[in-house]
């Protein structure tokens, strides 16, 4: 048995392997519902991450600053995703969760991405959403990895500062990507999307490199959650 304690102090038994799933369905079946993602000995971990060892759990949800953080760069797997079926030349770089929602800088090649791709990227996303589909994190070597990416240089760039042991891929429904971690239980928690921006960005934030298309986006629980940022961005403008 191990030892789990939870931000209140208090402290819980469990077999050797249950997950933050586990923990949160032993205290209610509400709170499972709403867990996104978890923080396991200071680390956030997905919910379905297997705990072996004592541990400090704290169990994440959209009320909390990490648990939007999860929400938000999976939704920019669904991002990726979305773009990837409608420009399938494109190549992905990096797609992280940013203080209100998450962008993805993509080399689009000789294709223009714009405005009037939002609402197909939108619907495409949802759409995938719907399929519930589960965020699965899994290892890989350092070879297997640069094979994977050898026709993109901006992930073989980023493959190569890492060493075997430090890699690992995010699938989920028919994508897969170059990940450290940090998702929700799966996709159909995504209710609502919207692509705010396109913008230039150069690779790594340096204007000796390529410059990349930044596209931007925000995604909700709740559809009602959207029409109210949307609402007070207007207002703020």
């Amino acid at each position: 048995m191990i030892n789990i304690t939870l931000p209140d102090g208090s402290i819980k038994q469990f077999e050797s392997g249950i997950t933050p799933m586990d923990v949160a369905k032993s205290i209610s079946e509400g709170l499972a519902r709403n867990v996104l993602s978890a923080v396991v000995n200071g680390n956030q971990v997905e919910s379905t991450t297997p705990i072996t060892t004592d541990a400090t759990v704290q169990l994440l949800t959209w009320n909390d600053d990490l648990g939007k953080k999860a929400f938000w760069h999976s939704s920019a797997h669904l991002l990726a995703q979305a773009i990837i079926e409608f420009f399938p030349n494109a190549k992905l770089t990096i797609g992280p969760a940013i203080e209100n929602g998450f962008y993805y800088d993509v080399d689009f090649g000789d294709e223009i991405f714009s405005e009037k791709d939002f609402e197909k990227i939108e619907k495409k996303m949802l759409e995938n959403a719907k399929k519930k589909s589960e965020f699965n994190l899994y290892p890989v070597s350092k070879a297997e990895a640069l094979e994977m990416y050898k026709d993109n240089p901006f992930k073989t760039e980023l493959i190569e500062n890492l060493e075997d042991g430090e890699i690992t891929f995010c699938s989920h429904d028919n994508f897969t990507d170059l990940c450290r971690g940090g998702h929700i239980p799966n996709t159909s928690i995504v209710k609502a999307v919207k692509i705010l921006n396109a913008a230039g960005a150069y690779w790594r934030g340096d204007e000796k490199n390529k410059q990349l298309t930044r596209v931007y986006g925000i995604s909700f629980p709740k559809q009602k959650d959207l029409k109210e940022y949307l609402h007070n961005l207007e207002e703020a403008k």
